[in-house]
C-alpha cells in the first residue's frame, strides 16, 4: 500500500493519508498539493488538503455536493483563489508546466450556444502548440480530427456545438483535451447527464490513457462505478477524509466518514463489495 492509503492516526478514518512535508514536490508526482485551502465569501470550502497523485493511474474524487471536488480542480488550476497551500505540477509550478495538463471542465460551464463547430473546439485545445494569432495548419486540423475520431465524433466534425446531444458535446470537450497529448488531465464530472454509449467511450479513452502511461483525475458521482472504473480514489468532504489504491481505501467505513452515513445509496454500495469481494 501507498504512503497515501495508510492511516494518519487512529483518531482519524481508516484510510486518511498522512501529511507531506512542506518541501515535499516530488516530480514522480503528476500533481502534488500541501497544506491548500480554498474560501469563497471567507467560508471554507475546501481545509488543509494534502496529496500526491500517482502516476499512471486513473483517479476518482469522490464526495457529496458542497464537498469541494470541482473547486479543488479549479483551484489547482489557478481558476479560483486559494487562502493558503502549494500546487506543483511534475515538480513545478503550473505555468511551467501547462503544457503537460488537459482539463475537461462540467459540461454546465460551457457556453454551447457559441458558433463554432465540433472540429473548431477541439483545434481550440491545441492552441497553445500552435501559438496565438498564427494561423492553424493542416497537421493541425488532422490532430484535431484524430482526437474526435477517439471518442467517436468525426462524422460530426462540421456540426455546430448547439446542434450536438450533451453526450456528444461532452465528448467534443474530451476530444479537445485529448488533442492536447498532456501526461495528466483533470476531469470534473464527464460521466454526468451522458447516455451508456457516451459512458462507455469515455471509459474506452480512459483506459486508453493509462495504458499509454497517462493519468486522469475524474470527478465522479456515481459510487457503483468507482470500483470498476477506477485504480485509486480520493474521499472528499472539505477535508481529504481518505486516499488511495481502491481496494483499500474504498470501504464502507470511509463512504460513512465521507457521506456522514446519511446516503441510502451506501448501503447498496457495500452489498455490492461484499458480493464482489473487492475491485472486479
Amino acid at each position: 500500500m501507498s504512503a497515501d492509503s495508510k492511516a494518519a492516526a487512529s483518531t482519524e478514518p481508516a484510510g486518511v493519508s498522512p501529511q507531506v512535508e512542506p518541501d515535499e514536490h516530488p516530480r514522480s508526482s503528476p500533481m502534488s498539493i500541501h497544506d491548500m485551502t480554498v474560501a469563497y465569501h471567507r467560508r471554507p470550502v475546501l481545509w488543509d488538503i494534502d496529496y500526491n497523485t500517482p502516476p499512471g493511474n486513473l483517479i476518482a474524487i469522490v464526495g457529496p455536493n458542497g464537498a469541494g471536488k470541482s473547486t479543488l480542480i479549479k483551484a489547482v488550476l489557478n481558476l479560483v483563489p486559494t487562502v493558503s497551500g502549494q500546487v506543483s505540477f511534475f515538480g513545478e509550478p503550473y505555468k511551467k508546466q501547462r503544457r503537460r495538463v488537459g482539463y475537461v471542465p462540467q459540461r454546465s460551464s460551457v457556453d454551447w450556444d457559441f458558433p463554432v463547430n465540433a472540429l473548431e473546439v477541439v483545434t481550440m485545445g491545441l492552441y497553445r502548440s500552435i501559438g496565438w494569432f498564427r494561423p492553424v495548419t493542416k497537421k493541425h486540423r488532422q490532430a484535431a480530427m484524430a482526437a474526435l475520431d477517439r471518442v467517436g465524433m468525426a462524422d460530426y466534425a462540421k456540426r455546430q456545438i448547439s446542434q450536438l446531444s450533451g453526450g456528444q458535446q461532452q465528448r467534443v470537450f474530451l476530444a479537445r483535451a485529448l488533442a492536447q497529448e498532456a501526461d495528466l488531465y483533470l476531469m470534473d464530472e464527464p460521466f454526468a447527464g451522458v447516455d451508456a454509449a457516451t459512458e462507455r467511450a469515455i471509459v474506452a479513452v480512459l483506459r486508453e490513457l493509462k495504458d499509454a502511461g497517462r493519468t486522469a483525475m475524474v470527478v465522479h458521482h456515481d459510487l457503483q462505478t468507482v470500483q470498476e472504473y477506477f485504480d485509486e480514489v480520493v474521499l472528499l468532504n472539505m477535508r481529504l477524509i481518505a486516499s488511495g489504491p481502491v481496494g483499500d481505501v474504498f470501504t464502507e467505513e470511509n463512504l460513512r466518514a465521507t457521506y456522514g452515513g446519511k446516503l441510502a445509496l451506501l448501503d447498496r454500495v457495500g452489498h455490492r463489495m461484499t458480493l464482489s469481494g473487492g475491485r472486479q
